[in-house]
């Protein structure tokens, strides 16, 4: 959300100013973890130039002459060990490694054009249900117009219609409309059969029906009657990490199976018809949408799909009194429910930002960056924080592409500021925040469908890089140049798209 569109939001925090050892110590165990496995490797390489080396000298030969004739020698036994120890570090590399995850393909929902709502159509619905005061109306006329979404966003017909008519069928028929066809546009993508499917997570926060909505799913598809199903909810825009991170920990357990993660927010249920601002921010910035997300551990399905699945970091910091009220859902003074934004929302962002980051790092920088990191914080450590200028890893060494959730433009805005990304990694956040508004959970895989749309994803392994460049049917609308006029007319803005003029 912009930094214009609420005084009463504090500003995002700088959470390169204090960073806790404790967090760098946990990303460090988290590597150290697989260290095991990792020695494994060399060892079982030593044993078997070791051998290779007797074999090739004729030592083998010669042991095996005596030791027919004589008792054991030094040598014979030597051969012998590093026989067993070859046998047990390949036993113990088998038997402790961990599965891979691929992900073989994904889709995210294309809503149908009667569907879209302007910022005129939008207001003209929110002015004819005679619901909010003029001043309420002013409010939400006003982050419209600083919030980046472009004029194509999309709401359901029961909440966009004269009168607005939300009710549990209506929920229903949005979930079904937005999941539904997704998901059958995945599996006639991947010729993957619904009974072919082990496991199955669907993440909702705020729309939770009996029966739920993995029995929608199973019952609809028709699914085996053993599949592993789990509903998430309440996570917020977090939660579609967490149910990859669910799927591929129960991929661990079962071998040879495909997961299907199902993302989406459900905006039927949760308009907010009341006069609070701190309420009425998610109608102004929430919108419909979903994704499907095919995972599997088949290693013969490696060939196909599309990514690895290499390290989940999950930050939790509910504990903390502020960070679990600062999205609530509550009524406000006059009893109308609805989710509230508070005021230390965007703090808490930040500290779970330092903390995920802090976590993240040693596990995918570079050594020289680690080294260097690690250095600047032993000297803020002795010389004080206020002497020593706190130094920010390039994560541009690590990853080609960031996801950044389109929270609101402040959020990709500071994020792009504090982690010195270039206004070209950060474009296709703004370009899903500008076609799609915020999806919720499922706007990461909005980003992801148009790096693969708009630009060719560089594949690190010897598989095909062609198979990257994949064209969602969602983003053959967006219009690049419109987003970088759209923006350029925005109050404060100061990022526009690389390249545009």
């Amino acid at each position: 959300m912009s930094t214009n569109q609420d005084k009463r939001f504090a500003g995002f925090p700088d959470y390169r100013g204090s960073v806790a050892l404790k967090y760098v110590k946990r990303g460090f165990f988290q590597l150290c973890s697989h260290a095991f496995t990792i020695t494994l490797v060399p060892l079982a390489g030593f044993l078997v130039l070791e051998l290779a080396r007797l074999h090739n000298q004729g030592e083998l030969a010669r042991l095996l002459a005596v030791a027919q004739k004589t008792d054991l020698t030094f040598n014979l036994v030597t051969v012998i060990g590093c026989t067993c120890c070859l046998v047990v570090a390949v036993l113990s590399y088998w038997l402790l490694q961990v599965r891979p995850v691929y992900l073989l393909d994904f889709q995210v929902y294309q809503p149908p054009e009667s569907w879209a709502v302007s910022d005129s159509r939008f207001m003209a619905g929110t002015r004819g249900c005679k619901k909010f005061k003029e001043e309420s109306l002013i409010f939400q006329e006003k982050i419209l117009a600083r919030s980046g979404l472009g004029q194509h966003t999309c709401l359901p017909p029961a909440v966009s219609c004269l009168p607005p008519c939300p009710s549990m069928s209506a929920a229903r028929e949005e979930f079904e409309n937005v999941m539904f066809t997704t998901v059958e546009q995945l599996l006639q993508k991947t010729g993957i059969r619904p009974k072919d499917i082990g496991i199955l997570v669907v993440n909702c926060s705020l729309f939770n029906p009996t029966p739920s909505l993995c029995a929608m799913i199973i019952n609809h598809f028709k699914m085996r009657s053993n599949v592993i199903s789990y509903n998430l909810a309440g996570m917020g825009c977090s939660a579609s990490p967490i149910a990859i991170d669910l799927a591929r920990q129960m991929l661990q357990l079962n071998p040879s199976t495909y997961a299907l993660v199902l993302s989406t927010e459900n905006i039927t249920q949760n308009w907010y018809f009341g006069n609070e601002r701190s309420f009425l921010m998610p109608n102004c910035l929430f919108r419909a949408g979903g994704a499907a997300i095919l995972l599997t551990n088949r290693k013969r399905e490696l060939w196909r799909s599309k990514y690895e699945l290499r390290h989940v970091v999950r930050t939790h910091i509910g504990s903390n009194d502020e960070a679990f009220k600062c999205i609530y859902q509550t009524e406000d003074p006059d009893g109308v429910v609805g989710v509230r934004l508070s005021k230390e929302l965007m703090a808490v962002a930040g500290e779970a930002l330092k903390v995920n980051i802090t976590t993240l790092g040693p596990l995918v920088l570079p050594i020289s960056e680690q080294l260097l990191f690690f250095i600047n914080l032993l000297r803020r450590k002795l010389k004080g924080r206020k002497r020593v200028k706190p130094y920010i890893p390039d994560f541009k060494l690590a990853f080609d592409h960031v996801c950044i959730h389109t929270g609101g433009r402040a959020v990709i805005d500071e994020i792009e500021r504090q982690l010195a990304l270039t206004p070209d990694m950060v474009e296709p956040s703004r370009a899903t925040l500008f076609q799609f508004g915020n999806t919720s959970s499922s706007s990461v895989w909005y980003i992801l469908a148009h790096l693969e749309s708009q630009r060719d994803v560089k594949r690190g392994g010897p598989r095909l890089a062609a198979r990257l460049r994949d064209k969602h049917p969602a983003w053959d609308s967006y219009s690049r140049d419109d987003m970088a006029a759209h923006l350029a007319s925005l109050p404060n803005h100061h990022h526009h798209p690389a390249g545009a003029k």
